[in-house]
């Protein structure tokens, strides 16, 4: 087993990404617009956006392997499948937890997203499934610089009815881009979380597949242009952990390359890695 792998102790996470004229993530409540930071000016993609994407991502990657469904999908009723984790395991609807320990684990065992993310389950007729908190927790991403969103209005020359197309011209729109952005986000893994949750070595091999790999798999019009860049894990040699995040993570740093004043590609930016002397206990790889 790959220490990076191993689903028995902690792993700290730095993921880097990037888009050119493209759209990483839309606020619905401001016309889709790319989401800022308003006081630095920064772009943010939430963390629910990027596991929307190893939602979508899993299921390629995983193929007919069992435990890989996606409880958190398009097009489904969740409290039908919760309802339905009690009919199969024989569990009578109820409020007592005591009672719903067997349909808890039916659904980690079934869904990777509960297993990994965790997920609210006390709904409609399963109150007594409470919630799970997931192992792996991901932050917003965050663009090392501050990034231009740009409005550009188009036009559609087919109408959707015949009324439509007798007026002139095409009907006018709008689409939201910003010119370039490289965004971080952090992920933390818990051991102890993920004991309880039954997190495998396989899980974790496929959650690194998915941020390698989910760009390219879930692209769009408006994300045509999106690419993971690094990825690095820090590993520690117990659940618990033997340093703290945030003093691994600062190991990982961006600047922008000598004379570039407006970045517009990964290759403006240099990537530093402090590995020397890491704390007793701790290891690291670099995937991307």
């Amino acid at each position: 087993m790959a220490k990076h792998t191993d689903p028995t102790v902690r792993h700290d996470i730095v993921f880097h990404f990037d888009i050119k004229d493209g759209n990483p993530n839309g606020d619905p409540d401001a016309g889709n617009r790319p989401r800022v930071d308003p006081e630095t000016g920064q772009g943010l993609v939430t963390d629910v956006s990027l596991k929307r994407k190893i939602r979508d991502t899993v299921g390629l990657a995983s193929g007919d392997d069992e435990g890989y469904e996606i409880f958190v999908s398009a097009g489904t009723a969740l409290n039908d499948t919760l309802e339905h984790s009690y009919y199969v395991t024989g569990t009578k609807l109820g409020k007592d937890t005591r009672d719903a320990s067997a349909a808890r684990d039916w659904l980690c065992r079934r869904y990777f997203d509960i297993r990994m993310f965790g997920a609210v389950m006390s709904t409609g007729e399963t109150p007594a499934l409470g919630q799970i908190r997931g192992p792996m927790q991901v932050s917003f991403a965050r663009s090392v610089d501050p990034v231009t969103p740009i409005e550009h209005a188009i036009t559609r020359v087919a109408h959707t009815t015949a009324k439509d197309a007798e007026k002139p011209g095409g009907t006018m729109g709008n689409k939201w881009t910003i010119p370039y952005g490289l965004y971080e986000a952090t992920l933390s893994y818990s051991a102890t979380r993920g004991a309880q949750t039954g997190v495998t070595e396989r899980d974790l091999e496929l959650l690194y597949l998915c941020l390698v790999n989910m760009f390219d798999h879930t692209a769009s019009a408006a994300r045509a242009s999106m690419a993971a860049r690094s990825l690095v894990v820090f590993t520690h040699s117990d659940a618990f952990g033997r340093a703290p995040m945030h003093a691994l993570v600062e190991r990982v740093s961006v600047t922008r390359a000598d004379g570039i004043d407006v970045p517009r590609s990964f290759a403006d930016y240099l990537l530093a890695l402090d590995f020397e002397a890491l704390p007793e206990g701790v290891t690291v790889d670099k995937l991307l």
